[in-house]
């Protein structure tokens, strides 16, 4: 499946399957001796009352990962059409919370929860209290000024000039690597193109460049929304595809919507 361009193997594992380990997610995620994709996400019995399932995330080598928004819509898409899980209104557990859904025209749309400045809880190492943007050096790269903020995962967002022509890979992991972020980050780089709308590129932990990233896409515009710089009310367009963000207030949830998309199953033998 995809969201945006952002795909997945998706493994149902209601039925009791064991999780898959990391060798497992490496063999899978490799694009050209398994199926290949950025994520691996499985679908399992919900652990406590109120939700439909929980879904596990890991990502292409072999890493845990506690969020993912455009694998939460893939998710619900999944058990939407399993009969699981209502056409409406429904919620979701993944290992950052509970995601309330809510069937959107085409897609979905997910509650990723309250965006998290407090700087021990991105983690971002060295810095006491929380500041809208933060200038600091990094090796191989010098200052760079970015904001920071936890969506249930670390994230980094740089505003840039154009998206076009940044050194995503470069600068991605020069900040991944650097003791500023202790276990590590997803790093963004928006462009804004108008009060309501950005351009965004998103070098993931674990990963690499995606072609859309859905808690990136929350975390960029709650950064620059909190700046005065974007509305709260924004398009982020992606690689591959564009999000729409909502965050009406400081305290609120940001909500994503986008579309879900299956492209083929089959079944995996080993």
């Amino acid at each position: 499946m995809h969201g945006a361009g952002n795909d997945f193997v998706v493994l149902d594992l209601r039925d009791g399957g064991a999780a898959p380990d990391a060798a497992l997610c490496r063999a899978l995620a490799d694009r050209r001796t398994g199926v290949g994709c950025d994520q691996i996400l499985t679908v399992e019995p919900a652990r406590a009352p109120g939700a439909v399932a929980r879904y596990g995330i890991w990502n292409a080598d072999g890493s845990a990962s506690q969020q993912c928004g455009n694998g939460a819509r893939c998710v619900a898409a999944w058990l939407v059409r399993a009969g699981a899980a209502g056409a409406e209104q429904f919620a979701l557990d993944s290992p950052a919370g509970r995601h309330a859904v809510d069937r959107d025209g085409a897609g979905f749309r997910i509650a990723m929860g309250v965006p998290d400045f407090t700087p021990a809880r991105i983690p971002l190492a060295g810095v006491d209290r929380p500041q809208a943007l933060y200038a600091l050096p990094v090796e191989g790269v010098g200052e760079l000024a970015f904001g920071a903020v936890s969506m249930g995962n670390p994230h980094a967002v740089i505003e840039v000039d154009h998206v076009d022509t940044i050194e995503v890979e470069r600068i991605g992991r020069a900040l991944q690597a650097s003791s500023w972020f202790p276990e590590s980050v997803n790093v963004g780089f928006a462009q804004i193109v108008a009060d309501d709308r950005i351009r965004l590129r998103v070098f993931e932990r674990g990963v690499g460049e995606t072609l859309a990233c859905g808690s990136g896409a929350c975390a960029a515009v709650a950064v620059l929304a909190r700046r005065g710089r974007l509305a709260r009310s924004a398009a982020v367009a992606l690689p591959g595809g564009t999000l729409q963000i909502d965050w009406p207030a400081d305290d609120a949830t940001v909500s994503m919507s986008g579309p879900a998309t299956f492209v083929f199953e089959g079944e995996m033998t080993r």
